[in-house]
């Protein structure tokens, strides 16, 4: 199965928002955080990874931006749901153990005189047509030649 086709070069800066959900610049601070866990995470040796960090970042981007099951993401970048499932998850975490990327807590936004710098991904969600339940499709008629239970007088 074929990788998906990941140049965002040729975007400008708005059209790669639209596209990711996040700045260039931003992006390249995750990817940044991405490649030194990569580094330590393969120090010790093992087996190489499928895709890109890069790659593994856009992955998981669009997955927050979309919303899209990892068997259809996963095919389009040439791998099992599973395994897709891992990788969002492992740069999900790594972004957060950084704390780069970390929500402040409660108390830290209710003090107020804080200079908090807030990074947001657009993962705005679509709603989806479903079909109706109607009474027909779920209260089933009575079969014919069943009979009745009639208590008898």
């Amino acid at each position: 199965m074929a990788k998906k086709k990941t140049s965002l070069s040729h975007l400008d800066d708005e059209q790669f928002r639209r596209r990711t959900g996040v700045k260039r610049a931003t992006f390249r601070t995750m990817l940044k955080i991405l490649r030194a866990a990569h580094r330590k995470k393969k120090a010790r040796g093992g087996r190489r990874n499928t895709l890109s960090v890069r790659e593994m970042l856009l992955m998981t981007l669009e997955y927050l931006r979309e919303y899209r099951t990892f068997f259809h993401i996963g095919a389009d970048y040439g791998l099992c749901e599973s395994a897709a499932q891992k990788v969002v998850r492992w740069v999900e975490d790594t972004l957060i153990r950084d704390g780069a990327f970390s929500l402040p807590g409660r108390k830290e936004l209710l003090r107020g005189d804080s200079g908090i710098e807030v990074v947001l991904v657009d993962a705005t969600e679509t709603p989806v047509q479903r079909p109706q339940k109607n009474s027909a499709d779920i209260i089933r008629g009575r079969k014919s030649g069943t009979r009745r239970n009639r208590k008898s007088s």
